[in-house]
């Protein structure tokens, strides 16, 4: 897409990113796509570097899926590659052979093997990898490799995103202090089942890889698998964590001792699916849907995901209607346990209606005060169980048909 898009106006500020021990990037402006930005990043991570990852559950992923997913059982990590522009899926034969290329040439540009760099792309789907023009900038970038450019990696990853996004936080092992930062992209096709779009987290901590791949699975269920835009599932998720083990601390013995180290990176996966959803296409609200009462965790969510995709609900908040019949509906239709004369609906905090009809003494006004402003609260609360869990998504503007409308323009 090649016109330039209107921050958005729910756009978080990137935070200091100070230096991770153990990782450098580089980013270059291959011309896969887009013109006069940068489209490819080179990471490069210091020898003895573990990894965990999740990817898209979609049935049609990416060729970088299907080579991520080969190479992950090694557990070891010392390249990245990720382009924009191009997302490398439904090309057969020669989409293969474009991630086995690009592969091949980080690989001899940080003089490791080709399984041992990992890849991702974002962008057109359908459309041929020109694999070349990767490959082209790779020696270039292994040149150029900086342990500060965490902001320039940022934005090199973008597709429609409007502001780059990354999240940073330091923790104890022990005795002692690691630092966990990330980056992400994504703001359209979000419907994550698994991942989100891409992120790429790296700490300096020494973690065993299968540690590392559990906490991960376990973090990404309430950051990541709790936010939608639109309900699609991208081709291309990916979700990448890597140990540097360059902070030193002792080896591991129990996972007990990571409690510290799983809340920091709860704490870094969460600001980045935050932004991701802050940046949905065309979104000028932020939703947060809370669901209690539920016969469980799992149901509670996915009664907040469909209340969150449902069409009537976002256009109702992008209209600042306080239609609580439309989060009626969608619960309903969610397919998860629910009564009718148990359901309860809040907005802004305010109950609207209870056991099956409006609550007595309801007045809209303060709902409708609150559905003017950019963060809208949504709660619900089944009176079936002990579940919970909370959801979030974004409005649905005449925005996101403009962006969508003209995406291979």
């Amino acid at each position: 897409m090649s016109k330039t898009l209107a921050v958005s106006p729910l756009a978080l500020p990137l935070p200091e990113l100070p230096v991770v021990g153990g990782v450098r990037f580089a980013t270059a402006e291959a011309g896969i796509r887009y013109r006069g930005r940068t489209d490819v990043l080179l990471a490069d991570f210091a020898p003895g570097t573990t990894v965990a990852g999740v990817f898209t559950r979609n049935k049609c992923p990416g060729a970088p899926i299907t080579w991520c997913r080969d190479i992950l059982p090694r557990g070891s990590a010392r390249g990245l590659l990720v382009n924009a522009g191009n997302a490398n899926v439904f090309n057969g034969a020669s989409g293969a052979a474009a991630v086995r290329a690009s592969a091949v040439a980080a690989a001899r540009a940080l003089t490791c093997t080709a399984e041992e760099i990992f890849l991702a792309s974002t962008g057109v789907i359908g459309e041929p990898m020109p694999a070349e023009k990767i490959t082209s900038v790779t020696d270039g970038l292994a040149a150029r490799l900086s342990p500060d450019g965490w902001r320039a990696a940022a934005s090199a990853i973008m597709t429609t995103d409007t502001f780059p996004k990354a999240a940073t936080r330091t923790t104890m092992i022990g005795s002692t202090s690691v630092r966990i930062s990330g980056i992400a992209k994504g703001s359209g096709m979000i419907a994550p089942d698994m991942a989100t779009m891409l992120a790429f987290v790296v700490t300096d901590a020494a973690i065993p890889a299968p540690m590392l791949q559990t906490m991960l699975v376990q973090a990404i269920e309430p950051t990541f698998n709790c936010i939608t835009v639109d309900s699609d599932t991208s081709t291309s998720d990916t979700v990448l964590l890597f140990a540097t083990g360059s902070a030193g601390n002792a080896p591991i013995a129990h996972t007990k001792d990571l409690k510290a180290f799983r809340l920091a990176l709860l704490g870094v996966l969460h600001d980045l699916a935050q932004m991701v959803i802050r940046d949905g296409e065309g979104a000028r609200k932020l939703i947060e849907i809370t669901v209690t009462g539920a016969v469980s965790r799992r149901s509670a969510r996915r009664v907040g995901l469909a209340i969150a995709n449902s069409p009537l609900v976002k256009t109702a908040v992008a209209g600042e209607d306080a239609n609580w019949g439309r989060i009626v509906m969608a619960v309903g239709k969610a397919g998860e346990p629910a009564e009718r004369d148990r359901l309860a609906v809040a907005v802004g905090g305010v109950w609207m209606a209870r056991e099956g009809r409006v609550v007595d003494g309801y007045q809209e006004a303060p709902v409708v005060t609150h559905m003017r402003g950019s963060e809208i609260k949504i709660a619900v609360d089944l009176g079936m169980g002990r579940g919970s869990a909370v959801v979030w998504g974004c409005d649905l503007t005449h925005g996101y048909i403009d962006i969508n409308g003209s995406y291979r323009s």
